[in-house]
């Protein structure tokens, strides 16, 4: 069988009743009892009228569902009911074949022309088609390769990064995995929450909505842009809070936003029956109460707790987001350089609050940037200019459009301002309305600003604009964004504990030393741990991975990574035993071979403290953090820090383990 980056061709054979309901349109006209022994055949239209009573006018499904007929054995045995899809039937061991090979066919019945003759239906590429609304399609692989890449993969990966996320905080001592509880994800204040919430909300209601109507071509777009919300959205923008680390309640978010996710696989079932299975199973193994198939739960129902203004808040981020990604890229700016600041221009002073306010954390994150400015006055950054619609009024004109084209692009900014406050205007007699006028922004640059020191784009509703000039202020971000990427390229998974060194590769090394020393703080949230200097790398380190990188910032430097290396006072070890060096060798030795993350969920437990008392021949000891031992040289280069400022600051006063 063949394959598609995992996905295998089986995929065509995914629900056989779905197959022939939604692509075929056919089921078995056969009316059947409640209790099974009474079934009818109609074969004609004329049947079906004399046995119901109903005038059919129109035999596709929705149109006959409600019809029953009275049972032959009297009112008592109630009404039989149809339709009776094949696959519901019990015996289909010997019809399956003949059904996949019905549908098969369908791709000449139905006008889809296979490429190169291949024999490849895929359930999602082919619902999502014309074919669905009885319309040509020139089927093609690589429509299906694309929905491997752009749905399927997007949307386990997602899933794989909540999953080890919610591995990584129970292996550091938080709450046990429990997926179902929606009640934190509701009540939270964090504003991607409130939306996630929300749009599983609207997608079930929606989905819902259309399938009762039997408008299944609406419903798997949505699905689809639904995923995408929660790949790009989401779960992109959480990452750096889902990877967070000790903040409070912050595991119960990660948890509890799974339910948004169970509700995103109950719909896709119909349409992805095995891949959502897949994932099903593998939470059903930390999950009480659920059923033993995804495809034996009932379809979510909506519980009314939609926001809408909240949707369109995210909407229009995500306008100014791609905005904004556009002016880099025709500036030739990647994401991974810093700039300064952007000005979102729009007269609406929601839209601006939205953007400035609500949402500014994520905003200014994703694009990289420092700091956001509102603008309401239209006039400040664009000329407006009036272009007359001619497609629309082209028609209704006739010769009279040459005249009124002319007044309208005659019209001043304050006509056109009026204009728009209005919604009307009258040119030649002509009353003309907004769908009748564009009223197109046009960037003005400050004066003595070039095209490469400010860019802008819109989309005729809002202007973005960027100011492109370099900031050394800004260059410990760019620095700092290079290191989860170098993570990313070595396998790393958000479990890992792992050690950043750097090593400038510039004629002037000190540049890159005051810059990541000043920058301490910032670099080492953005990094998750201390970004040290390339000379603490210890000669027994495990080096993972090293990476030159070029043209950060006006930078160059090395990045290397390796795994924990605990740091040891062997003096203070010595004193355990009484200045046996032999002993405290045993300790030290034994202490290595430990598994690191499990000697540092025993050192949680024990409130920094663990018993050792397994070494055959030696005494019981007390081992501390803090005192005997560093589980890392980013731990004891901060300890050390921290005793170095405790010196300076009370000089008379020895720190202590627990004072640093």
């Amino acid at each position: 069988m063949s394959r598609i980056k995992g996905f295998t061709t089986g995929l065509r054979m995914l629900v056989i009743g779905l197959l022939v309901e939604s692509v075929l349109g056919n089921s078995s006209p056969i009316w059947i009892s409640q209790d099974g022994l009474e079934k009818v055949v109609i074969d004609s239209i004329d049947k079906l009228e004399k046995l119901s009573g109903v005038k059919v006018t129109d035999l596709h499904r929705h149109h006959i569902d409600h019809i029953t007929i009275p049972s032959n054995r009297g009112s008592a045995f109630g009404v039989l009911e149809g339709l009776m899809i094949c696959s519901s039937s019990k015996h289909m061991t010997e019809t399956m074949q003949r059904i996949v090979v019905a549908f098969d066919r369908t791709t000449g019945n139905h006008g889809g022309l296979e490429e190169e003759a291949s024999r490849m239906h895929y359930v999602l590429y082919l619902i999502n088609s014309p074919v669905v609304r009885a319309e040509s399609l020139n089927f093609k692989k690589e429509g299906v390769y694309t929905v491997v890449k752009d749905v399927f993969l997007p949307w386990y990966n997602a899933y794989r990064f909540l999953i080890q996320n919610a591995k990584r905080l129970e292996a550091e001592g938080f709450s046990v995995f429990t997926p179902l509880d929606r009640t934190l994800l509701q009540n939270s204040s964090n504003v991607l929450d409130q939306w996630i919430n929300s749009a599983t909300e609207s997608l079930v209601h929606f989905v819902r909505r259309e399938m009762d109507a039997y408008r299944l071509y609406t419903v798997v777009p949505y699905l689809l842009r639904f995923i995408d919300n929660l790949t790009n959205i989401y779960v992109r923008f959480n990452r750096k809070r889902l990877k967070a680390q000790g903040r409070g309640g912050l595991q119960d978010i990660t948890f509890n936003s799974l339910p948004c996710a169970f509700d995103n696989m109950y719909c896709n079932g119909p349409f992805t029956p095995f891949f959502t299975e897949t994932l099903f199973q593998n939470l059903r193994k930390v999950s009480n109460g659920l059923d033993e198939s995804i495809h034996h739960c009932a379809f979510p129902s909506t519980s009314g707790k939609r926001d809408e203004r909240i949707e369109q808040s995210v909407t229009r981020m995500m306008t100014v987001i791609d905005l904004a990604r556009n002016i880099r890229e025709q500036n030739n700016k990647p994401l991974k350089t810093p700039l300064r600041e952007m000005i979102v221009v729009h007269p609406d002073a929601e839209f601006l609050e939205d953007i400035t306010v609500k949402l500014k954390e994520y905003v200014l994150e994703e694009l990289n940037i420092k700091s956001i400015l509102p603008c309401n006055d239209s006039l400040k950054y664009t000329s407006l200019r009036a272009e007359p619609n001619y497609s629309v009024l082209g028609v209704r004109l006739g010769k009279a459009m040459g005249s009124v084209a002319k007044e309208v692009k005659a019209m001043t900014q304050a006509d056109i301002l009026a204009f728009e406050r209005s919604g009307e205007a009258t040119f030649s007699g002509h009353c003309l309305k907004f769908s009748d006028i564009k009223v197109l922004r046009e960037f003005q640059r400050p004066p003595s600003v070039t095209k490469k020191e400010m860019d802008a784009s819109g989309d005729g509703d809002v202007l973005v604009i960027l100011d492109l000039r370099a900031d050394e202020s800004l260059y410990e971000a760019g620095i700092a964004r290079e290191n989860p990427e170098t993570k990313k390229k070595a396998g790393l998974e958000p479990t890992d504990v792992v050690e950043v060194f750097y090593e400038s590769l510039n004629e002037n090394k000190n540049d890159l030393d005051s810059i990541v020393k000043s920058k301490e703080e910032y670099i080492k949230e953005a990094v998750g741990s201390p970004l040290l200097d390339h000379s603490m790398i210890s000669p027994d380190a495990v080096i993972i991975c090293r990476e030159t990188i070029h043209g950060v910032s006006g930078f160059s430097f090395a990045i290397t990574i390796t795994g924990p290396n605990i740091v040891f006072d062997f003096g203070s070890i010595t004193q355990l035993f009484q200045g046996n060096n032999k002993h405290a060798e045993a300790l030290r030795t034994y202490l290595l071979s430990r598994d690191h993350s499990k000697l540092k969920s025993e050192f949680q437990v024990g409130k920094g403290k663990i018993k050792v008392e397994c070494l055959q021949g030696q005494p019981v000891v007390d081992v501390e953090l803090g005192k005997h031992l560093f589980l890392s040289i980013g731990d004891y280069y901060l300890n050390r820090r921290m005793c170095n400022w405790y010196t300076a600051t009370y000089p008379n006063k020895i720190p202590s383990a627990v004072d640093s």
